[in-house]
């Protein structure tokens, strides 16, 4: 791929960046006024050599603008394109079944994700994510109910859990 569109937009919680194919897939994302950020995030294999600035980004724009304003499923259908290893690819699948509003542990993701024992792989992959909101790795915690850690800072990791219990 050559060349993806990038997109900023004001939210609650911040600036909210997205870096999209020309299919309208989500390549990378996250609270940051600048989208520069976001390009390293992307795997050489499907990391774009140029970044074209657009306004809207279509139904991915009205999907961000629409779960900051209460629509928690808005994100949902939204096509993400990621690479990694195999584990690192079903730990990212994994997180888009954890809904809204229900965070679960690493412990729990590592299962989710298919390898019970592999939790500092399973919070390797949130780490890693780079399509943060799409991909929800904020609904993962610590055990005991700590944040852990989050890409985008602790501010935005509990305005976004707090957001999602309503």
């Amino acid at each position: 791929m050559t060349t993806a569109a990038v997109s900023t937009v004001d939210t609650e919680a911040g600036p909210f960046s997205v870096v999209a194919a020309p299919d309208g897939a989500v390549l990378a994302s996250g609270w940051t006024a600048d989208p520069g950020e976001l390009h390293p995030l992307i795997h050489t294999s499907i990391r774009p050599a140029e970044l074209t600035t657009r306004a809207d980004l279509g139904e991915v724009t009205k999907a961000v603008l629409a779960y900051h304003e209460g629509d928690l499923a808005a994100v949902d259908g939204i096509p993400v394109r990621q690479r990694g290893g195999e584990f690192m690819e079903a730990a990212w699948r994994a997180l888009r079944t954890v809904p809204a509003g229900h965070p679960v542990s690493y412990a729990e993701y590592a299962a989710l994700a298919g390898r019970p024992a592999a939790v500092r792989a399973a919070a390797t992959a949130c780490a890693r994510n780079p399509a943060a909101l799409f991909v929800p790795c904020h609904r993962v915690l610590r055990t005991g109910g700590g944040l852990g850690g989050f890409r985008w800072g602790p501010v935005v990791k509990r305005w976004l859990l707090d957001h999602e219990r309503g």
